[in-house]
């Protein structure tokens, strides 16, 4: 028998409207940003990337440094704000297991879309001079 967690977050509901005014849209960047704040939240988030689950334990292992009380905290924040789905089974010892939601899946491409900016920096811009 497994059991949703009660608190999760479901992702926002709505069509993709263009913000009216740089201001708008720096504020709704600023948004998504802080749903990503924290030391912790995108380590975690890569752990789960390309449909793994994973358990808490495997998260102790696969990210040294990391606290039970950090990881406990990071996780909740993650599965409130909708990127992290909780399954708890009804067993003993009990076991909990997590995975992305799919709104939290596609968040994937648009990280990798950083890495990929972000190996650009110091390169030259195509049609741009020094001079």
């Amino acid at each position: 028998m497994t059991r949703a967690h009660g608190e999760v977050g479901d992702p926002p509901v709505g069509k993709y409207e263009e913000p009216a005014t740089p201001e708008a849209a720096a504020d709704r960047v600023e948004d998504v940003l802080k749903l990503l704040e924290g030391r912790w939240k995108l380590m975690i988030l890569f752990q789960l990337f390309g449909g793994r689950v994973v358990r808490f334990s495997e998260f102790e292992r696969a990210i040294p440094g990391i606290s039970q009380k950090m990881l406990a905290q990071q996780l909740r924040q993650l599965e409130r704000d909708g990127l992290v789905h909780r399954v708890v089974y009804a067993e003993v010892p009990p076991r909990v297991e997590y995975r992305l939601t799919a709104w939290g899946q596609s968040l994937c491409p648009a990280l990798d879309g950083l890495l990929r900016w972000a190996a650009t920096r110091g390169a030259p811009a195509e049609g741009v001079s020094d001079s």
